[in-house]
């Protein structure tokens, strides 16, 4: 089993930053590749970015790549979301989520339902 958890979330001004982070505990992650993934109210749950465990290989939504950027720390079991020039569109519950990495294609990585373990949700709010 595998538990995740997010930090890091808050309330920013349009054109700031946040570092997200998501901790990963019950088992090693070699084998598998965590997501980023984001709600807004009254939207579906949508693909941010995708970090693969073993490899390093990241993969971005298209229209955040200039923005955002995620990376891992083996040594905290740990996936971090630096996000950059935030705007008020960027405002929802982020969730990290984790998956194995046994396929790239684009339905795999960026589809929610293809992800087995999730975090409770961080929320960042970013202000006018």
């Amino acid at each position: 089993q595998v538990q995740l958890v997010e930090s890091g979330g808050g309330l920013v001004q349009a054109g700031g930053s946040l570092r997200l982070s998501c901790t990963a505990s019950g088992r090693t992650f070699s084998s598998y590749a965590v997501g980023w993934f984001r709600q807004a109210p009254g939207k579906d749950r949508e693909f941010v970015a995708r970090i693969a465990w073993g490899s390093g290989s990241t993969y971005y939504a298209g229209s955040l790549k200039a923005r955002f950027t995620i990376s891992k720390d083996n040594a905290e079991n740990t996936v971090h979301l630096q996000m950059n020039s935030l705007k008020p569109e960027d405002t929802a519950v982020y969730y990290c989520a984790a998956q194995l990495d046994t396929l790239t294609n684009l339905y795999y990585t960026t589809t929610p339902s293809t992800y087995t373990y999730w975090g409770q949700g961080t929320q960042v709010t970013v202000s006018s």
